[in-house]
Formats: structure tokens, C-alpha cells, sequence
């Protein structure tokens, strides 16, 4: 898939993605031994990115499950579709089919529902689906259990029909807020990696890439202002996909320096509670702005 981990870097940068030279191993590594990766980090911060620009790489499918509480095993493999067995029964009954056939056909593939994992363990492309699993952490622990048999031998026993064994090992993206702590079992069945918030020399990089038309100077005031604000204790820190959608909506706006009107008038684009907009406006949004202006060369933002 990869030869080398500068491939790696050189193919995500050029879907917009700045992956550092961590990640960059970590991913070279996963392709390399089939292990599924393990991503933990802030809301915000690229995890689920991974797996999207993995499968625009690949020229393959993204096959997606998002976890959520209460999620069961046959949500996420599959279900069979009765009002279509019902629907053959009724067929098969006014076809005159003998009382002893009706029905030994309705739990045949051709009725089977497939749900993301087992779509992800039956694909035949060419190449290997990308699985994303994401926020595990928001499943029970039940589904958390079950997803280590998943993992273990990428196959399933469907109990009318059999077990059904992956041609070929999906590329598998896990992802976690750590709302909760996952157990010992599920992380060992992957290379793991904490992503955490960009440095400011990174942010740049980022914006550079995903907002090309932005000028240098607006660049560099909207990602110390964003290091600056990670700083605070917010309910919810802003992360990489919020400067992003900021610095298109300034560019929009036709914005080519910041000031205090125009932070507070576009802080719904970082900030998504209002206790937390209040906090930054209580700071003194002047007083912020100078202090990132002031960080023009080489920045250490406290």
C-alpha cells in the first residue's frame, strides 16, 4: 500500500491532510501488518479526517459506522428484511408452492440487510475497504466486547447461513473522544495514537493547504488567535475543522486583518456554547487580538 512513511506524509498532503511524522508511521505501520488503528484525541482534531483521506488514497469505499449508546450487534452487521420475507411467503403461497417448500428460501443472502461491518468483511473491490469505527466510545461496553471478536478474525457467523470470513482485512480506523475509557482488549488489537491539537508551525500548514487563497498575515492572526482560545477552559475547545470553517468564513467576508467587530461577530464559527462566547468576550477581545499580533515571528503562545 505504502513503500515508505515519506509516501505516507507526501499522499496525505496531497489530499489537504498535514500528517506529522507520528502519524505518518503510525498508518505506514497499519498497512504494513493489517492492524487496525486506534485514534484518540479532542473533538475536532482530525481523527475521522484519517480515515476519509485513507479512502480517497485508495480509490476505495469509506465504509462508515458511527457508534452511538445503546448500539447492538445486529445494527451494526446486519438484519433481514421481513417485509420483503413476508412479502416472498405471500408470493410463494399464491405461486401454489407445496406447504413443506414455502419458505426455505426467505433466510438466503438475497434477503439479508447489510449493515457497515459486514458490508466492510463482504467487500470484493479490488482493493480494501477503509472501516471507520467511529467514536467507539459513546458504545456500550457490550458492543465494545463484541467488536473484539470483530477485530480478532474479521469474520461473522450468521446462524442461518454460516460463517463468513473477509476476503481481504478492511483498513480499519477506530476513533475516540474518550468519553469513557475503552478496555485493555480492544486497544491491544491496535496501534494506537493520541492526536492532540496542532502546534501553531502546524495549524499553519493545515490552513495553508485546506484554505489555499488565504493571505499570510490573516493565516497567522486566526491560528494564534485559535491557540490562544485553547488555552481558556472552555466547555469545548475549538478544534482544527473550527479554524478552518473561521478562516473560510473571513475569507468570505473579505477579511484581511482581524478586529475585535469581526471576532465577535464570527464567533459562532469556533465557539459552540454560549458560556463559552461569553467567557471570551468577558477576556476582552482587543486585548487578544494585540496579544496575537504581537506573535509575529517565532510564537510561544501560554
Amino acid at each position: 500500500m505504502f513503500k515508505t512513511i515519506e509516501e505516507v506524509e507526501e499522499k496525505f498532503a496531497g489530499e489537504g491532510y498535514i500528517a506529522d511524522r507520528t502519524l505518518a508511521t503510525t498508518i505506514f505501520l497499519s498497512a504494513a501488518l493489517g492492524k487496525p488503528i486506534f485514534l484518540e484525541g479532542e473533538p475536532g482534531v482530525g481523527k475521522t479526517e484519517v480515515a476519509k483521506v485513507m479512502a480517497s488514497i485508495l480509490n476505495t469505499d469509506l465504509i462508515r459506522l458511527q457508534c452511538y449508546e445503546g448500539l447492538d450487534a445486529n445494527t451494526a452487521l446486519y438484519e433481514w428484511n421481513y417485509p420483503r420475507q413476508m412479502l416472498e411467503l405471500r408470493l410463494e403461497e399464491a405461486r401454489g408452492v407445496s406447504k413443506d417448500e414455502i419458505g426455505k428460501n426467505i433466510f438466503h443472502e438475497d434477503f439479508l440487510l447489510k449493515r457497515p461491518l459486514l458490508s466492510a468483511i463482504q467487500s470484493e473491490g479490488d482493493t480494501r475497504p477503509v472501516l471507520l469505527i467511529d467514536e467507539v466510545d459513546r458504545a456500550d461496553e457490550e458492543f465494545e466486547a463484541f467488536l473484539l471478536e470483530v477485530l480478532s478474525d474479521f469474520q461473522i457467523t450468521i446462524p442461518e447461513i454460516g460463517t463468513i470470513t473477509a476476503k481481504q482485512v478492511p483498513f480499519v480506523v477506530l476513533t475516540s473522544n474518550r468519553t469513557r475509557e475503552l478496555h485493555d482488549a480492544l486497544k491491544r488489537r491496535c496501534l494506537y495514537l493520541w492526536i492532540d491539537y496542532p502546534t501553531f508551525e502546524k495549524e499553519m500548514e493545515i490552513v495553508k493547504s485546506r484554505v489555499s487563497d488565504i493571505k499570510e498575515e490573516l493565516s497567522r492572526q486566526v491560528c494564534g488567535f485559535m491557540q490562544v482560545m485553547r488555552t481558556r477552559d472552555f466547555y469545548k475547545k475549538p478544534g482544527v475543522a473550527e479554524t478552518i470553517d473561521w478562516a473560510l468564513a473571513l475569507l468570505a467576508m473579505n477579511i484581511e486583518e482581524l478586529n475585535p467587530e469581526t471576532v465577535d461577530a464570527t464567533l459562532g464559527c469556533v465557539l459552540k456554547y454560549k458560556e463559552d462566547i461569553e467567557k471570551i468576550q468577558e477576556d476582552g477581545l482587543p486585548q487578544l487580538i494585540e496579544k496575537v499580533r504581537m506573535m509575529r515571528d517565532r510564537v510561544t503562545l501560554t
